[in-house]
């Protein structure tokens, strides 16, 4: 049953293209300040993660807070937020724009309103929520201002680490297979990087929620175990010069109707090898750092289609797809049917270690800074 009403859901997105300072907290000043834009207590400094230069390392310091909120603005109290890839390309200047200094990384957060703008309406201080801040990072702080559209109510019952995982990874995934894919339960799909945050994303919807047969491929043993674990039929180790013939021995010589890579490089250019006729291939992002070139000529013998999915992409291009996406991946998790894999925590304080973690590619799944 729970199934049937996501996807029942899910379908809809095939179709739809002055501050009250009181000066101590009581019971009643908790329950008139969720219903009014109260503040409990003045903006101070807080705490953040800092970059005052490319490739050096972050620091640890306090910053004087956003006195005023722009009528649309939520000030958030951050508990987590998930480390990305993009946090480690922009920190050493390989995002393609030039940043201004400091600069605090970070977009996907998750913690509770602690003030709201004059006109917002679908908050109310104290609600736990989850944010996707990507048009100014600044989540690797303990206070966060962000845009009341980037913005998803989540229940109390949800984790601060799990809603730090959630959106981005399982948004683009969500975007990507059903909305531009559409995928089914006779589908067989291959996702390549299959133990990273967006690539595990992919494996956990395709399996569990639509019921698609998944080849993973990963690096190394352990990783394959964990794909295997989260739905996968079959994991591969990936090696260049024997995947396509390895995916067609599970095939039975068929190849993949999808393709789901956010790797790119060498990666990427073997696994067109594998697509049957008709099939789709999803570009979901370069965790490698090399953007391959696709000849258009490949696109011809085989007749398979290229897609490219951006969640950032439809906030400004059709936000009513993005907000639904939202709320059809916390739909999806509060009903059990998928369930992010956190691989590493650590604290604000160490928030280089969180960093050099993902880059050494130690991590499974997602990687979690705790910022509270």
């Amino acid at each position: 049953m729970a199934a049937s009403r996501s996807l029942k859901a899910l379908s809809n997105l095939i179709t739809r293209s002055g501050n009250v300072k009181p000066t101590s907290i009581s019971l009643s000043n908790l329950l008139f300040a969720r219903h009014h834009r109260v503040l409990l207590q003045p903006n101070a400094a807080y705490r953040a993660a800092v970059l005052h230069e490319i490739a050096k390392p972050l620091v640890v310091e306090e910053m004087a807070a956003i006195t005023k909120l722009k009528d649309l603005e939520v000030r958030i109290e951050v508990y987590t937020c998930g480390v990305n890839a993009s946090d480690i390309l922009i920190c050493n200047g390989q995002y393609g724009v030039d940043q201004k200094m400091p600069f605090v990384p970070g977009f996907e957060v998750c913690g509770e309103v602690k003030e709201i703008g004059s006109k917002v309406k679908n908050f109310n201080v104290g609600d736990r929520v989850i944010g996707l801040k990507k048009d100014g990072y600044a989540g690797f702080a303990e206070e966060c201002v962000i845009l009341e559209q980037d913005l998803w109510g989540v229940p109390q019952a949800m984790t601060f680490e799990v809603g730090a995982s959630l959106l981005d990874t399982y948004g683009t995934a969500l975007l990507g297979l059903h909305r531009r894919a559409e995928v089914e339960a006779n589908d067989t799909v291959l996702v390549t990087a299959a133990a990273g945050g967006l690539g595990l994303a992919a494996v956990d919807l395709a399996a569990n929620v639509y019921k698609a047969k998944v080849i993973g491929v990963c690096g190394t043993e352990d990783k394959a175990s964990l794909v295997r674990d989260k739905g996968a039929f079959a994991s591969l180790k990936y090696q260049a010069k024997n995947l396509r013939s390895k995916v067609m021995e599970v095939t039975d010589n068929k190849g993949v109707s999808i393709i789901f890579d956010a790797v790119g490089g060498d990666i990427f250019n073997e696994s067109l090898k594998c697509v049957a006729h008709e099939g789709k291939v999803i570009v979901a992002g370069f965790a490698s750092r090399q953007i391959p070139n696709v000849s258009t000529n490949l696109l011809l013998p085989q007749s398979f289609s290229l897609i490219g999915v951006s969640l950032s992409h439809y906030r400004d291009a059709n936000n009513e797809v993005y907000r639904q996406v939202g709320n059809d991946v916390i739909e999806l998790y509060e009903e059990g049917l998928i369930s992010p894999h956190v691989s590493a925590v650590f604290p604000l304080e160490q928030v280089n270690a969180a960093i050099d973690f993902l880059v050494q590619r130690k991590s499974t799944g997602k990687v979690i800074l705790k910022i509270r």
